[in-house]
């Protein structure tokens, strides 16, 4: 059986890396190490992709790389791919978009693989990349082109995504304007409005966090509730 997992070069590629940083981050124990193959050829997985955003998150947090060890330290030393791309996401929603524009070829080497054009509108409709005025260019999140990868072979069509996302934005808003009004009810002077809006600041990453976990809860039940022989309705006449 042939071994799978990238190389340290299509490591790199696809986090848009040199070869000799991935290098440096497994010398300071930030990678765990790779599965050894065949002619002692380390192979990497999805958890080192995972890894390798977060730590870039990290640092475009402003976190020293002594920093990012204790980080990556306090998480489970078999934490999956999964789980790690949840850290970074709530890692990056304190941060500033970070948004790269690349072109179509440099896009194909993060990938890993040719994109046709039902590919790229995939992607575009889980919001993984957006296409520009160059066809052939587009403005990319690095952090999460490779978990839209993972997903990018689904058999979903683009009109369910699209439906997906536009049900997640609608809740969130809920959410978020039912909490708004919670905190604005509380407010009784003027003098208030400050401590009130500082209150709630402080009070995002637990509500974050919050959402993130009773979402990723709530979606595994009703998944795992899924009669198992459900009939396709695509076979129906």
């Amino acid at each position: 059986m042939p071994h799978t997992g990238l190389t340290i070069d299509e490591l790199a590629a696809r986090a848009g890396m040199t070869v000799r940083t991935v290098r440096f981050y497994s010398t300071r124990g930030l990678l765990p190490p790779p599965d050894i193959g065949p002619r002692r050829v380390g192979r990497y997985g999805p958890e080192h992709l995972s890894r390798l955003a977060m730590i870039g998150e990290l640092q475009h947090q402003g976190l020293t790389l002594a920093a990012i060890e204790r980080y990556l330290q306090q998480l489970p030393d078999r934490i999956s791919a999964h789980d790690l791309a949840i850290h970074r996401a709530l890692v990056a929603s304190w941060l500033p978009e970070e948004i790269e524009e690349i072109d179509r070829e440099k896009l194909e080497r993060r990938a890993g693989r040719p994109l046709a054009d039902a590919d790229l509108d995939r992607l575009a409709a889980m919001n993984v990349l957006e296409r520009t005025a160059d066809p052939d260019a587009f403005r990319v999140d690095p952090g999460t082109l490779h978990l839209g990868m993972g997903l990018l072979d689904l058999p979903v069509p683009v009109e369910a995504i699209l439906a997906a996302r536009e049900a997640m934005l609608e809740y969130a808003r809920a959410a978020a304007r039912e909490i708004s009004r919670i905190f604005r009810d509380e407010v009784r002077q003027p003098a208030e409005v400050s401590a009130m809006r500082s209150l709630s600041a402080q009070m995002q990453p637990l509500v974050v966090q919050a959402l993130v976990t009773t979402f990723q809860r709530t979606l595994q039940e009703e998944v795992r509730a899924w009669p198992a022989d459900r009939p396709d309705p695509r076979s129906s006449s």
